[in-house]
């Protein structure tokens, strides 16, 4: 029973000692013999041979590497900085990286290519452009210089970051002022801007103003003709209207005289003739009548029997 339970035991343990476990965020490679295999073991359990073989893993996800440094500027001072190298490792170059840089490959590697890209880009920028907007022009450049490096080894650098930046103390004081300056210069710029402005709108103010005076004025004065011209145009028509009114009434008082010639005739003539001269004979006055010989011969005294 007791040679069972050794006998149980050291296979248990040969069986765990066959098989590796590869982590989520890690890639393996085998060694057998002291070489390395081609082949790159993803996540997962791996059976191996405990006796002649091993598992050697590299974690593949984003790292940081934090470094502190000393930077060149342009004008030759010496800048303090506080920097970090996020970086991850290509899985498919992990044997090529094992064999030709080793697993200290942040020291051995990353550390002095960035030592080397940092100096050489911070040389060629002045000690300010590191607090202003071209920080980020600096890092993408040191970025991009490891990248030339340590791509082809397997080393995938993702971003470059100056987290804190200590000038000497005396070009501090000199960017603050200078800064101060331009912010000085900004604000007089925003307040001239702003006078301006509001100097163009004062001056389109009067000019609508005018213009508008102006356009009254025409308005007023168009009216004005416009009147003139309707009374004009009245009096015209008026005028036209009382001669046709006149035109027309005279044509009516010729037709008028047209029809009654034509209705009265001779006798009707004599009859009224006489008719008037009975009127005269009837009156009580005395009448002298001085006839032209051709009318006929009325009795003045009013007797019927008189000889006509």
């Amino acid at each position: 029973m007791k040679n069972f339970a050794v006998v149980f035991s050291a296979f248990i343990l040969l069986v765990g000692s066959s098989c590796a476990v590869i982590k989520p965020d890690q890639v393996g490679v085998k060694q057998r013999f002291g070489k390395l295999a081609s082949d790159v073991e993803m996540p997962g359990a791996v059976a191996l041979n405990p006796f002649t073989t091993k598992i050697i893993r590299l974690q593949v996800r984003t790292k940081n590497l934090a470094i502190e440094e000393n930077l060149p500027s342009r004008e030759g001072l010496t800048i303090f900085s506080e920097s970090s190298v996020l970086y991850s490792l290509k899985a498919s170059e992990a044997p090529r990286l094992i064999s030709e840089t080793g697993l200290f490959y942040e020291r051995d590697l990353i550390l002095p290519v960035y030592r080397s890209a940092a100096a050489d880009i911070c040389s060629q920028y002045d000690a300010k452009d590191m607090h202003s907007s071209k920080r980020g022009e600096i890092e993408n450049a040191i970025r991009e210089r490891m990248a030339i490096i340590l791509d082809p080894k397997g080393i995938l650098i993702e971003s470059v970051l100056l987290k804190n930046i200590r000038l000497p103390e005396r070009i501090s004081e000199s960017i603050e002022r200078k800064l101060e300056a331009e912010q000085d210069a900004l604000r007089l710029a925003f307040v001239a801007d702003q006078q301006r402005r509001e100097m163009e709108r004062q001056i389109i103010q009067e000019e609508g103003q005018k213009e508008m005076a102006r356009i009254k004025a025409e308005g007023r004065q168009q009216a004005t003709v416009i009147e003139a011209e309707a009374a004009k145009t009245a009096r015209i028509i008026e005028a036209e209207a009382k001669a046709r009114s006149l035109e027309i009434e005279t044509e009516a008082m010729r037709e008028f005289n047209k029809m009654l010639s034509a209705t009265m005739t001779s006798n009707i003539l004599e009859m009224k003739r006489i008719e008037a001269f009975k009127e005269i004979g009837a009156s009580e006055n005395t009448k002298v009548m001085m006839l032209d010989g051709k009318s006929s011969i009325i009795n003045l005294l009013g007797d019927p029997n008189a000889v006509r």
